[in-house]
């Protein structure tokens, strides 16, 4: 037996080595284009070089070949006179559509199946290409390996593995539950870890202890377990914060001066934050009618079940009154207050969304936390950095994505005006780079018209409620 596997070894070796196919079935060689983007002012977001007048760049395959140098011969040229090309975007906190929930019996597999190029479109069609999920499971490596494959375009994607004290996949109710947890999620390729609420203390610090042990950093939720103790949950390792929410949810006092007390806190542990403005923003909205998301402009392009979701069983306006919304009035205003505390402080902030929370449409929801952001006192180009440099130098990508450089991937956004003049113009987007594959106007038109056309024809074949009934009947 072991002679075999030797052979079959040598075999697969050799097939490579003599550059033969391994098998019947063998895709042709992928040629790699060239594009050349002439006349276009390129906003790098490197730290020593922000802004190039008047450029042309040239993309090969996958990656950034040149700066102002010749055109070669072969590249396909686009004219860019008077637009701006940034780097391709980054969201960094998103909960991504996958196959599920699983029912009955085995073999049974997911009750619902979602069309991975359909949900991606959204990231792509706005200029988002990299998305940091922090609920991952199995379905979401698998959506990844499709993206890495090509058989979908969509962004890249990191993955953390949430562990709580209860309902998780993940769930750890003591220290040693807590150890292996990290090293199971290590094992089972998560490259992040995510701490959620319902941890105990002791836990959540073996938790991150261990991550620290296994290389893997760490971001999430400041358990409710601290709250009048917090500074005890800022031990080393913990690396970020997913919401300035942590911070509301720690104190009974939303004043500029205990937003102070949080930001020296996190700048002494050198935790960064992801303030996700939009999750209270959206979620006051909707506690006063749930108009705000029925009139959202990107509405026709959720999935038809998470249209009824958001709609027929919507947490946040259930049993809405006047008292519930002055409170989530009050926390919108807090995170405010933290966004300035944090930057007075100097603590870095990146862009992140909750994409996924109901009223919280993927990809579209990014442009929208960029303009929170610069509302609460970023200016325009350390809102463009949160959602750039910053979130790739977190991700330790940043040698690959996050700036426009010689030799980085090519993950691009072409607008039709400048950001750092007007946030909002990212929104006016001329095309998309992603991993070097080029989507102009009218393709990301198209790919979105035909969501839009899916979901209405198959509109009435989803309903949250009637999903939920049938789960428990089978």
């Amino acid at each position: 037996m072991k002679n075999f596997y030797l052979l079959l070894l040598v075999a697969v070796f050799s097939s490579f080595t003599e550059n033969k196919p391994l098998g019947p079935i063998q895709e042709p060689p992928f040629k790699e284009e060239v594009y050349a983007i002439k006349n276009v002012n390129i906003i790098t977001m490197a730290r020593d070089h922000e802004i190039i007048e008047n450029a042309t760049i040239v993309i090969k395959g996958t990656k950034i070949l040149t700066i102002n140098q010749p055109i070669p011969n072969n590249a396909i040229v686009i004219d860019a006179k008077g637009k701006w090309l940034i780097p391709g975007l980054i969201d960094m906190h998103v909960h991504n559509l996958a196959d599920g929930p699983y029912v009955s019996y085995p073999t049974r597999g997911p009750a619902i199946h979602f069309d991975t190029q359909n949900f991606m479109s959204l990231y792509v069609a706005n200029g988002v290409t990299t998305v940091f999920e922090l609920s991952a499971r199995a379905e979401h490596i698998g959506q990844r390996n499709e993206i890495i494959r090509g058989d979908v375009i969509g962004p890249r994607i990191a993955l953390a593995s949430l562990i709580d004290g209860d309902n998780a996949n993940m769930t750890a109710k003591t220290p040693s539950d807590g150890r292996q947890t990290v090293r199971l999620a290590k094992g089972e390729g998560y490259e992040f870890i995510k701490v959620y609420s319902q941890l105990d203390k002791e836990t959540y610090k073996a938790i991150i202890d261990e991550a620290q042990r296994q290389q893997i950093k760490v971001v999430g939720h400041i358990p409710n377990a601290f709250k009048g103790t917090t500074e005890e949950a800022f031990v080393p390792h913990f690396g970020l914060v997913a919401h300035a929410e942590e911070f509301s949810n720690q104190t009974d006092t939303y004043t500029d001066q205990e937003a102070e007390r949080f930001a020296k806190m996190s700048k002494a542990n050198g935790t960064w934050l992801i303030p996700n403005l939009s999750n209270l923003v959206y979620i006051a909205k909707q506690a006063r009618s749930l108009d705000s998301v029925r009139n959202l402009e990107s509405f026709k392009y959720v999935h038809p079940l998470m249209q009824s979701k958001w709609i027929t069983a919507n947490q946040y306006n259930k049993g809405s009154n006047p008292k519930r919304i002055s409170y989530f009035d009050t926390l919108v205003d807090f995170h405010t207050k933290i966004v300035r505390a944090f930057k007075k402080e100097g603590v870095p902030m990146l862009a992140g969304t909750d994409a996924g929370t109901s009223g919280i449409v993927w990809g579209f929801s990014l442009h929208s936390e960029l303009k929170l952001l610069t509302d609460a006192g970023l200016t325009n180009k350390e809102a463009l950095a949160s959602a750039t440099r910053l979130g790739a130098e977190w991700l330790q990508i940043d040698d690959k994505v996050g700036t426009i450089e010689i030799g980085k991937l090519a993950d691009m956004v072409l607008l039709d005006a400048n950001p750092l003049n007007d946030i909002d113009n990212t929104r006016k987007i001329s095309g998309v780079f992603v991993n070097g594959k080029w989507l102009d106007k009218n393709t990301i038109d198209e790919m979105l018209s035909e969501i839009e056309k899916w979901n209405k024809i198959h509109q009435e074949n989803y309903n949250w409620k009637e999903l939920l009934s049938n789960l428990k009947n089978r």
